[in-house]
């Protein structure tokens, strides 16, 4: 194991929470240094981005089922469209003095690590180059104006790239250690965000794996540290491709045309102090991505199609009341058709949202706790999301389990245990009732080992949990419940459970879903003043 793969896996055991102790953070929370949620780059000239969501006709049912409509031109309207069912605001909420807002895509703690970028040629309504996307007003701030022709022709009148970034310090300021994980699982969540609301404009979304971290940050101007306050660091996570699949930019070119380009605008403070967390420093420097070759395109076998689900929604509507349930009401019930129909969408089919965005095999596989799925006995299941993962699966775990293929013929679904699992998802999930409480709980089960030959990977396995979550909540919200990501979960106690005693497969991420109990308490608003 050399030296980088060693660091990965000295965080990896420290970052565990455990029974008798839990990862290291902070001894409380220090609200006078809450840092801001939303990232302004002060003194850069805004574009201001049209409310156009509620004008997109696509059916959220279109789109897991990958029935894509036309591919619609890129402008202000479509771009304003994108980035506001995927990284906009959702909602204001309030409870006595306090307001907060909530977004289309889901993170820890509802403190959002994660910023957007927008790359793209000049465009009717958006000049080309730079742009940082502010979901708190809706707006393009334009952080650089390129002028060098070769900037609009490496994207080949084909498409555009929206950056993901991750400002550390927004997570550790809570959760210290272990918001490293955290900042990774949002990213999937926007990756998956930003695949959807592509798809629902016809796009398609490729993430650019071959770039290397130093090319993404030096696309996004995040090398640029006189623009950035010291601990307020943001780091390069992803490039997604929105557009033509098989016609990618070329990023040399673009990178040649920055050398010329005029940057405008400095970032806002966003915390009065700070607290350094070494760890999360060390992880991320063993998982630096260099440049790789591009990955060949991964043609997977035809499935069949998942049924409708109980509600028939518009995918802007289902994208904007997409919420994180905080308590279920430890009765509601689903059917195993549409529990079956939930897990078919969790399985990658090249043209379909968000799996379109990937161009390698599933390495995460859902660990299914079922509480009340009618038709289906409660107990241990597993989904197994790539059929050639099911041997080193059963390797892994305890030679009694069952592995009885159960639901439909083309749902690779397999009971390990009949039983009643409610304590144990409880114990597992930091003795929160919520994952005892619902309809069912899982655990998403990674192969860990891919991370330790190519430390890197370590980032897209929880990029991938991400993803998988997002979907979730999508289908829990067309299936009439609710759903909730849950970070704070015992990982060795799950691999006890299953069985996994080395680092061949590891849990990287906890979900249920259930019927939601409101709290009244709470008063709701629109997330932007309506336009005239």
């Amino acid at each position: 194991m050399n030296g980088l793969a060693r660091a990965l896996l000295e965080y990896h055991e420290r970052s565990k929470h455990r029974v008798n102790g839990y990862a290291p953070g902070p001894m409380g929370l220090d609200w006078a240094t809450q840092p801001d949620p939303f990232r302004v780059f002060d003194g850069a000239p805004r574009i201001g981005l049209p409310l156009a969501a509620d004008s997109l006709a696509t059916r959220y049912d279109e789109l897991r089922r990958g029935v894509l409509p036309p591919a619609q031109r890129f402008d202000i309207s479509t771009l304003a469209i994108l980035f506001e069912l995927s990284l906009g605001l959702s909602a204001w909420k309030s409870y006595g003095a306090q307001r907060w807002a909530l977004r289309c895509n889901p993170s820890s703690g509802n403190l959002h690590p994660t910023e957007g970028y927008l790359l793209c040629p000049a465009l009717s309504g958006v000049p080309g180059g730079v742009h940082h996307y502010l979901s708190r007003d809706h707006v393009l701030e334009h952080r650089a104006t390129v002028d060098d022709p070769q900037w609009d022709e490496a994207f080949r009148d084909s498409g555009v790239l929206v950056g993901i970034t991750s400002i550390h310090w927004r997570e550790a300021w809570k959760y210290g250690m272990r918001a490293w994980r955290y900042c990774q699982h949002d990213c999937g969540h926007v990756i998956a965000a930003l695949s959807y609301a592509a798809a629902a404009l016809g796009w398609q979304t490729r993430l650019v794996e071959a770039a290397g971290d130093d090319v993404v940050t030096n696309l996004l101007g995040l090398n640029r540290d006189e623009d950035f306050f010291a601990g307020e660091a943001e780091v390069a996570d992803a490039l997604l491709w929105i557009g033509a699949p098989e016609l990618l930019p070329d990023l040399e070119r673009m990178r040649t045309a920055l050398n010329q380009a005029k940057w405008h605008g400095s970032a806002n403070p966003l915390s009065p102090g700070h607290v350094t967390w070494p760890d999360i420093d060390s992880i991320q420097r063993a998982t630096y991505k260099s440049c790789t070759p591009e990955p060949t395109s991964l043609h997977l076998e035809p499935r069949p199609l998942p049924a409708m689900p109980a509600l028939d929604l518009g995918f802007a509507g289902i994208a904007r009341q997409r919420r994180s349930a905080v308590n279920f009401d430890a009765t509601t019930r689903i059917t195993d058709s549409a529990f079956f129909s939930m897990l078919a969408c969790l399985l990658a089919r090249s043209d379909t949202p968000p799996w379109n965005a990937l161009t390698s095999l599933a390495e995460v596989h859902p660990v299914l706790l079922v509480h009340r799925v009618d038709g289906l006995e409660p107990g241990l299941y597993v989904l197994v999301r790539d059929p050639g993962a099911l041997p080193a699966l059963r390797q892994s775990m305890r030679p009694e389990w069952l592995w009885q293929k159960t639901g439909p013929d083309h749902l690779p679904l397999y009971l390990l245990l009949p039983y009643d699992l409610r304590g144990a998802a409880k114990l597992i999930c930091c003795h929160q009732d919520i994952a005892a409480d619902s309809c069912f709980a899982l655990g998403m089960l990674a192969r860990f080992e891919i991370a330790l030959k190519q430390p890197w990977r370590y980032r897209h396995l929880f990029w991938e949990c991400g993803m998988l979550g997002q979907a979730l909540y999508l289908e829990a919200e067309a299936a009439g419940l609710s759903a909730t990501g849950i970070g704070c979960f015992f990982d060795d106690e799950m691999h006890g459970l299953l069985g996994v005693q080395n680092h061949t497969w590891q849990s990287l991420y906890h979900f249920t879903i259930g019927g939601a109990v409101a709290d009244p308490r709470l008063s709701a608003f629109p997330p932007y003043e309506v336009q005239p």
